[in-house]
């Protein structure tokens, strides 16, 4: 009877044992450990080894036990499996899901938004900010003619290359394949439509793009815009030079100029549409999407000549022959000293 009552103590004591093994294995793996106040993301870099990415983790439970997700990484080896990446934590996700994510590389894409920015080295920068590759990397690409030209571009018609949207990609993207993401985006935009539409005008992809560039340097007014490509279009076609400002602002180097001056339009430069006629080598920025459009649908119009409103609206004044131009720009100019804008 003795013998019985203790074989059944025995097996209540590991009964109990093995409950609060399995308790406290559900409780260290299972049960919630990671309790930010909303999602959240780990970034692992190239220089991350298993006790930063550790450290990480801890800064993110807020509180929580991932002594499970240590003991898991050092019996996986995790310390030669560290994977680049921006993971997402969740509030209630437990060391499993985590480690699981961590282990396998299953990151989270991020938004990447690229701008209409004036310089592809801007763009650059902004990448740069967002991504773990470095702005340098990618400039190091940029300049890499081999490259570019493997791709169809140079240095100055590159700015034609980017689509300006929001992207969903991963953070540790390299510089080439950041360049192949854009170059797909890029033929995606450029579908049978738009190329149809641009060979109705007579130009290629990139001029199209060259030209609406400038468009956008002319006006920030979207209703505007198709106007102002029309009217570029009719001087194009007539064999006149563009004589469009925002050329000679990029050829000075100088996007803040208020006031272009005689001395100005000098400047020696194949951007300088005053002194070559036909486009610029290449975009004088990253031209947007309703950019591109308002060269693509442009507006039918017999206009040659625009000059900026004198009520500084931001709006233009427009004209078919030289006499109503000149008419324009002597009330712009009025207005121009008036403000004591002389640059």
């Amino acid at each position: 009877m003795k013998k019985k009552k203790a074989l059944l103590y025995s097996l209540l004591a590991l009964l109990l044992l093995g409950s609060l093994v399995l308790g406290t294995g559900y409780y260290l793996a299972l049960a919630p450990q990671f309790h930010p106040t909303r999602e959240s993301y780990v970034y692992i870099d190239a220089d991350d080894t298993m006790d930063s990415v550790l450290h990480k983790l801890s800064d993110t439970s807020r509180g929580g036990n991932i002594t499970a997700l240590e003991w898991a990484a050092r019996y996986k080896g995790y310390d030669r499996h560290v994977r680049t990446g921006r993971y997402l934590i969740a509030p209630g996700d437990n060391v499993y899901q985590v480690f699981t994510r961590l282990y396998r590389g299953h990151q989270t894409p991020l938004p990447l938004t690229i701008g209409n920015t004036r310089t592809v080295e801007q763009l650059a920068g902004s990448v740069g900010r967002r991504l773990m590759i470095d702005s340098t990397e990618i400039v190091r690409t940029l300049i890499d003619t081999d490259y570019l030209a493997g791709m169809g571009y140079d240095e100055r018609t590159l700015p034609a290359l980017f689509v300006p949207d929001t992207y969903e990609v991963y953070w540790n993207i390299s510089a080439e394949q950041f360049f192949e993401r854009m170059r797909q985006e890029h033929d995606r935009f450029w579908n049978t439509r738009r190329l149809e539409q641009a060979t109705a005008i007579g130009l290629s992809e990139e001029e199209v793009c060259t030209l609406a560039s400038i468009v956008e340097e002319e006006t920030n007014k979207n209703d505007e815009k198709p106007i102002v490509a029309g009217l570029y279009i009719n001087r194009l076609r007539k064999g006149m030079p563009l004589q469009a400002d925002p050329t000679i602002k990029f050829a000075l180097g100088n996007f803040a100029l208020r006031r272009v001056t005689n001395d100005d339009l000098k400047v020696d430069s194949p951007y300088n549409t005053y002194t070559h006629t036909g486009l610029p080598p290449g975009p004088i920025r990253i031209a947007s999407k309703q950019g591109i459009e308002s060269v693509l649908d442009y507006a039918r119009h017999n206009y040659l000549y625009m000059c900026a409103k004198e009520d500084f609206s931001g709006y233009h004044n427009f004209a078919s022959n030289l006499a109503d131009h000149l008419e324009n720009a002597r009330k712009y100019q009025k207005a121009l000293n008036e403000r004591k804008i002389f640059r």
